[in-house]
């Protein structure tokens, strides 16, 4: 291997580092069961304004994908559970799927996966049903590889808790007998796809079942005191000890590959029926902004402390047509005009610096400057004639220093677009005093609370 090659590689490997140094790892829930809600236009302006980069909906809503194109925001979509039994009758009937309801939009809106079904296992009817999710998740595989596309984007379903036999203590967890037929060839297709176990965990409802059992702290994310698994590991919140669950269990049905698991919905309702025990806007508030600060960090879980757990916030709105309890209608952030249920912590991804509607309506945030510790990057997958814009504007016109990306400079490698652009967006931002409106880029950047410096390469802060 020859050292140019190499010095190369090296280059490669620290750019796409710092990428994904770059990358949330909190995405949001997007139902749509409202009559009230904004339009889907509205909704991808205002998350582009947030560090949320990963939005999950529950269907192929062709306004939504329409919405969310250019827009740098990844999109997880869903196929309805009445649609997978069809799916699973052959690889055409995949083909006419993803022909008809993802092709179109494709390249444009970034689809990184596909969930097929939604609980599938515990929500669809009889149990003779269970055996179409793995042939339907096979067919899609089928398509996407036969197309190229089986790289960008993975095949996978979300399941309940409820898939286990029990979840406490973690170590001992199981799959229900009953599913471990079907369970195990999902699991190992997901380990031979390098597709994530997606799983809903919602401690409130443990809590709200089991409020004399459960320590409420326990349950919001935050007892320091811990609970004790019989294998040793010592849990400070539920949702920790629901993740370790769930690995336990697929390592229990034999399958010791990796296998990535990502939080695919949790949240906390602000409000509910008398039997709703703790759905107030307190818990809510303390509960989603502990949530997002723990997908934003880099610790794992106390059985895999480096493996850092991707979640999405459940939900970006409060839903008026959802069935069930008045909990189950107002799990939202904000409520269908594009206000705040509750005020979240300015610390938050959401925050752009204040009050108001964040973006949906006239009254935007304030754009009160942001704690010491905020950088301003550019969006992994921004367009790159957009970002070489913004890049020559910053160390043009917007009198950026840009001398550290000039060779031999200390940000000059990796000698790559967005790495350079990030710097010079981020020393703009920084100069103009943190305003969020100060990082956008016409959509390219987002604001990031990790510290984007690397090497010899010092990204300033005011």
């Amino acid at each position: 291997m020859s050292p140019p090659f190499l010095f190369q590689l090296m280059s490669m490997l620290i750019f796409i580092q710092l990428l994904t140094r770059n990358v949330s790892g909190v995405g949001i829930n997007y139902g749509t069961l409202g009559n009230n809600l904004p339009s889907p236009k509205k909704v991808a302006e205002m998350l582009q304004s947030t560090l949320i980069d990963k939005v999950k909906i529950y269907d192929t809503n062709p306004e939504i994908l329409t919405a969310f194109s250019n827009s740098g925001i990844d999109l997880i979509v869903s196929v309805e559970n009445e649609n997978v039994a069809n799916i699973s009758s052959d690889t055409s009937a995949a083909d006419k799927w993803f022909a008809e309801r993802i092709s179109p939009f494709l390249p444009a809106t970034s689809v990184i996966a596909i969930a097929v079904g939604n609980e599938f296992l515990t929500n669809s009817a009889p149990a003779s049903d269970m055996g179409v999710l793995v042939p339907a998740m096979r067919n899609l595989q089928s398509v996407l590889v036969s197309q190229g596309l089986d790289r960008k984007i993975k095949v996978t379903t979300s399941h309940s808790m409820a898939v286990l036999a029990s979840s406490f203590p973690p170590s001992s967890a199981s799959f229900l007998p009953d599913l471990i037929p079907t369970m195990t060839p999902l699991v190992e297709f997901l380990a031979d796809t390098g597709a994530p176990f997606m799983v809903n965990a919602y401690p409130y409802f443990a809590y709200r079942d089991n409020p004399s059992k459960i320590d409420l702290e326990y349950a919001l994310l935050g007892n320091a005191t811990g609970v004790h698994d019989s294998n040793g590991y010592v849990y400070t919140n539920m949702l920790d000890a629901q993740i370790d669950a769930v690995r336990s269990a697929i390592k229990a049905i034999g399958i010791n590959r990796t296998v990535e698991i990502i939080v695919s919905e949790s949240g906390w309702p602000s409000k509910g029926d008398p039997g709703d025990i703790g759905a107030t806007p307190e818990n809510a508030k303390t509960y989603n902004t502990r949530l997002i600060l723990r997908g934003d960090s880099p610790v794992g879980t106390p059985m895999r402390p480096k493996e850092k757990v991707d979640v999405f916030v459940f939900a970006l709105f409060n839903e008026n047509q959802k069935e069930g309890s008045a909990s189950e209608r107002n799990f939202g952030i904000f409520n269908g005009d594009g206000s705040k249920v509750y005020e979240v912590d300015l610390s938050c991804n959401f925050c752009s610096g204040g009050g108001g509607k964040l973006g949906f309506g006239e009254n935007v945030a304030s754009g009160a400057p942001r704690g010491a510790s905020v950088w301003c990057v550019a969006k992994p997958h921004a367009d790159e004639k957009v970002v070489q814009a913004v890049l020559d504007f910053c160390c043009g016109p917007g009198g950026v220093d840009c001398k550290e990306l000039f060779e031999k400079g200390g940000c000059f490698e990796p000698n790559k677009l967005h790495a350079h652009a990030s710097y010079a967006m981020n020393s703009y931002y920084q100069m103009h005093g943190r305003n969020y409106w100060n990082c956008d880029f016409k959509g390219t950047a987002l604001v990031t609370f990790s510290d984007p410096s690397y090497g010899t390469c010092r990204y300033p802060q005011q």
